[in-house]
């Protein structure tokens, strides 16, 4: 159920990284491919990776494999795979990679607006620190939780719990800024709002079927909401 956000109320916002702030995919698709052939694999369309960008490295990598969401490939396929991945992602996390229209411009009044302002990924550490330097947002954010900082990932709403008690937020005061449905349902978990971007990687499905409290077309909109202050 969507609720109006109290943007006068915010003091931590959180951001997603791959699909909300940087468009990733092309690099994820290379990697990809580059393991498939390495395995001597057929390759695919790297428009496919787009839908399945969203929970984790492991899980994109299986489905790399397998051409599935959810299927299990063998494990010895799988654990030489993931390794090759790893090793190629590790040296080619950021050619392709790209910033989304508005984003740097929105970290930049977010924070001048005195807000904590943190970053929130299911990406493992090693190459989310590596991709936000590289897109120059390294500065912005007063904590980056990556997808292995936490026990569990989102959905999961630990994430989120642990960046709002880092910086001694109530849970009601935070905002989620995100592009899938494991944005909505970690935030709907935690206690926080959520607002959305419609042009992500929500597995090709309509991110406003998930109901954020907004969907926003860029993410420079979020500046004329704080500045509005009061409930949208």
């Amino acid at each position: 159920m969507s609720r109006k956000i109290a943007f006068d109320r915010i003091k931590l916002v959180l951001f997603d990284l791959d699909g909300t702030l940087v468009d990733s995919v092309g690099d994820l698709a290379w990697c990809g491919n580059e393991m498939l052939r390495s395995l001597e694999m057929p390759l695919h369309d790297p428009q496919a990776a787009r839908s399945w960008v969203g929970n984790g490295l492991e899980r994109f990598v299986k489905r790399v494999l397998t051409s599935d969401m959810e299927a299990e490939p063998d494990e010895a396929l799988y654990n030489a795979g993931v390794e090759i991945f790893k090793r190629l992602y590790a040296e080619h996390a950021s050619d392709h990679s790209v910033l989304y229209p508005g984003a740097i411009e929105t970290l930049k009044y977010l924070a001048g607006l005195d807000l904590h302002l943190a970053c929130v990924t299911n990406k493992p550490e090693p190459f989310t620190s590596g991709l936000i330097a590289a897109m120059g947002l390294s500065e912005y954010f007063g904590l980056v939780v990556a997808g292995d900082t936490t026990a569990r990932k989102k959905p999961d709403p630990m994430p989120l719990h642990y960046a709002a008690d880092h910086f001694a937020v109530d849970y009601g005061q935070c905002l989620m800024v995100g592009d899938s449905s494991n944005d909505v349902q970690a935030a709907r978990a935690a206690g926080f709002d959520v607002v959305c971007v419609p042009y992500g990687y929500n597995h090709g499905n309509d991110i406003r079927d998930s109901h954020p409290d907004l969907v926003v077309e860029n993410l420079i909109e979020l500046n004329e909401m704080f500045a509005r202050g009061g409930r949208l």
